[in-house]
Protein backbone atom coordinates (compact mmCIF):
# COMPACT_ATOMS: atom_id res chain seq x y z
CA UNK A 1 0.00 0.00 0.00
CA UNK A 2 1.53 3.56 -0.74
CA UNK A 3 0.34 6.60 1.00
CA UNK A 4 -1.14 9.33 -1.48
CA UNK A 5 1.41 12.52 -1.96
CA UNK A 6 -1.59 14.95 -0.86
CA UNK A 7 -1.04 16.83 2.48
CA UNK A 8 -2.31 15.48 5.56
CA UNK A 9 -5.01 18.06 7.36
CA UNK A 10 -4.35 18.34 10.86
CA UNK A 11 -5.14 20.29 13.90
CA UNK A 12 -3.86 20.47 17.85
CA UNK A 13 -6.33 21.38 20.76
CA UNK A 14 -5.27 21.99 24.48
CA UNK A 15 -7.32 21.78 27.25
CA UNK A 16 -6.82 22.50 30.63
CA UNK A 17 -9.40 20.49 32.92
CA UNK A 18 -9.72 19.80 37.08
CA UNK A 19 -6.46 17.78 37.39
CA UNK A 20 -5.30 16.76 34.19
CA UNK A 21 -3.98 18.33 30.89
CA UNK A 22 -5.24 17.19 27.28
CA UNK A 23 -3.52 17.59 23.97
CA UNK A 24 -5.88 16.61 21.03
CA UNK A 25 -4.81 15.81 17.72
CA UNK A 26 -6.49 15.32 14.53
CA UNK A 27 -5.74 14.41 11.26
CA UNK A 28 -7.60 13.66 8.06
CA UNK A 29 -5.67 11.91 5.98
CA UNK A 30 -7.24 10.68 1.97
CA UNK A 31 -7.36 7.42 0.99
CA UNK A 32 -5.09 5.33 -0.50
CA UNK A 33 -6.08 3.86 -3.67
CA UNK A 34 -4.87 0.56 -3.06
CA UNK A 35 -6.38 0.36 0.16
CA UNK A 36 -7.39 -3.24 1.07
CA UNK A 37 -11.06 -3.97 1.40
CA UNK A 38 -11.48 -0.36 0.28
CA UNK A 39 -15.08 -1.81 -1.59
CA UNK A 40 -16.48 -2.26 1.72
CA UNK A 41 -17.30 1.22 2.18
CA UNK A 42 -18.98 2.53 -0.73
CA UNK A 43 -18.61 6.11 -1.15
CA UNK A 44 -15.05 6.21 1.68
CA UNK A 45 -12.77 9.36 0.92
CA UNK A 46 -10.57 9.81 4.24
CA UNK A 47 -9.52 8.70 7.41
CA UNK A 48 -9.86 10.56 10.37
CA UNK A 49 -6.94 9.93 13.33
CA UNK A 50 -8.00 11.55 17.11
CA UNK A 51 -4.82 11.49 19.15
CA UNK A 52 -5.71 11.98 23.02
CA UNK A 53 -2.66 12.31 24.89
CA UNK A 54 -3.41 13.02 28.87
CA UNK A 55 -1.33 13.85 31.58
CA UNK A 56 -2.75 13.00 34.84
CA UNK A 57 -1.45 12.56 38.42
CA UNK A 58 1.80 12.95 36.90
CA UNK A 59 1.09 10.20 34.42
CA UNK A 60 0.66 10.25 30.42
CA UNK A 61 -2.13 8.40 28.85
CA UNK A 62 -2.13 8.06 25.14
CA UNK A 63 -6.14 6.91 23.33
CA UNK A 64 -6.06 6.35 19.23
CA UNK A 65 -9.19 6.56 17.46
CA UNK A 66 -9.49 5.73 13.68
CA UNK A 67 -12.65 7.14 11.67
CA UNK A 68 -13.71 6.64 8.45
CA UNK A 69 -15.07 9.29 6.40
CA UNK A 70 -17.67 9.99 3.44
CA UNK A 71 -16.18 13.68 2.80
CA UNK A 72 -12.94 14.62 2.86
CA UNK A 73 -12.73 17.66 5.88
CA UNK A 74 -10.57 20.53 7.59
CA UNK A 75 -8.52 18.87 10.46
CA UNK A 76 -11.22 21.99 12.55
CA UNK A 77 -14.17 20.05 10.69
CA UNK A 78 -13.04 16.90 11.71
CA UNK A 79 -11.98 17.91 15.23
CA UNK A 80 -16.02 19.45 15.96
CA UNK A 81 -17.71 15.93 14.60
CA UNK A 82 -15.37 14.06 17.03
CA UNK A 83 -16.32 16.38 19.79
CA UNK A 84 -20.01 16.29 18.85
CA UNK A 85 -20.55 12.78 18.38
CA UNK A 86 -19.01 11.98 22.28
CA UNK A 87 -20.83 15.32 23.37
CA UNK A 88 -23.74 13.18 22.44
CA UNK A 89 -23.49 9.80 23.92
CA UNK A 90 -22.09 11.27 26.89
CA UNK A 91 -25.45 13.16 27.38
CA UNK A 92 -27.22 10.17 26.65
CA UNK A 93 -25.24 8.15 29.18
CA UNK A 94 -25.51 10.76 31.55
CA UNK A 95 -29.14 11.10 30.98
CA UNK A 96 -29.96 7.26 31.55
CA UNK A 97 -27.59 7.40 34.39
CA UNK A 98 -29.87 10.44 36.35
CA UNK A 99 -32.77 9.19 35.13
CA UNK A 100 -32.76 5.24 35.45
CA UNK A 101 -29.79 4.52 37.73
CA UNK A 102 -27.84 2.59 34.86
CA UNK A 103 -24.62 2.46 36.31
CA UNK A 104 -25.94 0.78 39.38
CA UNK A 105 -27.72 -1.99 37.33
CA UNK A 106 -26.31 -5.61 37.95
CA UNK A 107 -28.42 -7.44 35.82
CA UNK A 108 -25.69 -9.71 33.61
CA UNK A 109 -27.47 -13.20 32.77
CA UNK A 110 -28.20 -13.82 29.49
CA UNK A 111 -29.27 -11.32 26.54
CA UNK A 112 -30.97 -9.52 29.91
CA UNK A 113 -28.67 -6.61 30.36
CA UNK A 114 -29.16 -5.76 26.23
CA UNK A 115 -32.53 -5.92 26.42
CA UNK A 116 -33.08 -3.82 29.36
CA UNK A 117 -30.67 -1.34 27.64
CA UNK A 118 -32.98 -1.35 24.99
CA UNK A 119 -35.48 -0.75 26.84
CA UNK A 120 -34.45 2.38 29.39
CA UNK A 121 -33.84 3.83 25.91
CA UNK A 122 -36.99 3.41 24.79
CA UNK A 123 -38.63 4.68 27.72
CA UNK A 124 -35.82 7.79 27.72
CA UNK A 125 -37.22 8.69 24.30
CA UNK A 126 -40.95 8.40 25.19
CA UNK A 127 -40.53 10.89 28.18
CA UNK A 128 -38.56 13.18 26.02
CA UNK A 129 -41.08 13.06 22.93
CA UNK A 130 -43.94 13.55 25.47
CA UNK A 131 -44.42 17.80 26.48
CA UNK A 132 -47.50 18.19 28.03
CA UNK A 133 -45.78 18.31 31.42
CA UNK A 134 -42.60 20.70 32.24
CA UNK A 135 -40.33 19.21 34.39
CA UNK A 136 -37.34 16.99 33.65
CA UNK A 137 -37.14 13.49 32.31
CA UNK A 138 -36.86 11.90 36.01
CA UNK A 139 -39.69 13.72 37.41
CA UNK A 140 -41.76 12.69 34.67
CA UNK A 141 -40.41 9.16 34.98
CA UNK A 142 -41.83 9.58 38.52
CA UNK A 143 -45.20 11.11 37.38
CA UNK A 144 -45.53 8.39 34.90
CA UNK A 145 -44.97 5.45 37.57
CA UNK A 146 -47.99 7.69 39.99
CA UNK A 147 -50.52 8.43 37.40
CA UNK A 148 -52.06 6.15 35.11
CA UNK A 149 -53.54 8.84 32.89
CA UNK A 150 -50.19 10.24 32.21
CA UNK A 151 -48.36 7.24 31.52
CA UNK A 152 -50.81 6.93 28.94
CA UNK A 153 -49.92 10.18 27.15
CA UNK A 154 -46.04 8.58 27.45
CA UNK A 155 -46.52 5.28 25.86
CA UNK A 156 -49.28 6.25 23.73
CA UNK A 157 -47.39 9.63 22.08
Amino acid sequence: MTLPRTKVRGMRRRKRDTGREETRYYCICPVPDDLPDRSRWVGLKAIGIAISETLRDGKVCNEIHYYILSKYLSGRRFAEAVRGHWGIENRLHWQLDVTFQEDQCRIRKGHADTNFSTLRRTALSMLKNESSLKVGIKNKRLVAGWDDAYLEKVLLG
